[in-house]
């Protein structure tokens, strides 16, 4: 069976963990290499990602990160409200689906 793989800052060092669920925790910096460490594991099905590390790589690199492998990478909402001027990652993603920008609220 694949294991699934959170990747968080250091704030969030013990939420998952006391699930008993594989938690990485890293500074900004060292997110890239976190995550292709994840995805290099052959048992790794699904890695979880703090949208909060991902404020220096752009959307592009995220995609040649995902292309070839096999697996789910998925970015986990920042529990921070973003300001209103920052497009938050669902918003991006439904903006890439559908091909255009939709405001939401909530």
């Amino acid at each position: 069976m694949k294991k699934v793989v959170f990747i968080t800052p250091p704030d969030a060092e013990f939420g998952f963990k006391l699930g008993g669920v594989p938690q990485v925790v890293v500074e900004t910096a060292a997110t890239e290499g976190a995550l292709k460490e994840a995805m290099d594991s052959v048992d790794t099905g699904l890695v979880i990602v703090d949208e909060r590390l991902l404020s220096g790589m752009t959307e592009e690199r995220m995609r040649s990160l995902e292309h070839g492998w096999p697996g789910i990478l998925l970015v986990l909402p920042s529990p921070l409200k973003p300001p209103p001027d920052v497009e938050d990652y669902a918003a991006r993603l439904i903006r890439r689906a559908i091909g255009y920008h939709v405001r939401l609220k909530v």
